[in-house]
């Protein structure tokens, strides 16, 4: 899975994307992931990718052209979701990131357009036929941080990225019920057990256990 950021602070994916599980899977080419500034695709030579909006109001909005250049750069000619991150967008859900990375159709690129400011000129929508999309009911100040629960949604979706597509919580029978080592924990003189069925080893009576609580 290829996804291409476009973004007037690609600085601030480094520190998540070379750590832990997607480092390891960037490293593995299970995904690849390329930032895109619009400022590189400006014209004039202040870089400048916004400006105050028509009709007045608050705020700068960016401008659409070199967007709508950056993303032309990225994908080509080849099949895409383009996505603008947005709170007005559809709600982002883990069905949703299941189904992209089973890249039906044959789509392995997407684009996610992160927004800044008051926002994007609304001709990037209509002219990319671009979806926009949220990932939950508040504003942010930017689409960065949406952008990466993106990826990292979707990409612990694609095989080989957990190790296991057993590892995926939402694959497995949880009761969101967990415990490790001791198995008794003492805090201000009081224990703290680990219920005796996790001791077991019984992993049918663990498994019923875990149903049960999950109702």
């Amino acid at each position: 899975m290829n996804f291409h950021i476009i973004t007037l602070f690609p600085e601030v994916f480094g520190s998540y994307l070379n750590e832990s599980i997607l480092k390891r899977a960037l490293e593995k080419r299970l995904i690849k992931v390329k930032l895109y500034n619009p400022r590189d695709f400006t014209t004039d030579k202040h870089h400048k990718a916004d400006d105050r909006p028509y009709g007045g109001g608050p705020g700068m909005v960016m401008y659409a052209e070199p967007i709508i250049k950056a993303v032309v750069k990225a994908i080509r000619k080849k099949k895409a979701k383009i996505f603008i991150m947005s709170p007005r967008g559809d709600q982002f859900t883990n069905e949703f990131a299941s189904k992209v990375a089973e890249g039906k159709g044959g789509v392995k690129d997407i684009v996610l357009i992160c927004g800044r400011y008051e926002g994007i000129d609304s001709r990037v929508k209509k002219i990319l036929k671009a979806k926009e999309i949220s990932v939950g009911p508040f504003v942010v100040t930017g689409g960065e941080l949406p952008a990466m629960i993106i990826i990292d949604s979707i990409s612990r979706q694609i095989n080989g990225v957990l190790g296991k597509m057993e590892s995926v919580e939402e694959k497995r029978v949880s009761s969101g019920e967990m415990y490790t080592r001791p198995p008794v924990l003492q805090y201000k003189g009081k224990k703290y057990m680990v219920p005796k069925v996790f001791l077991s080893g019984h992993h049918k009576k663990i498994e019923e256990y875990k149903k049960l609580k999950n109702l």
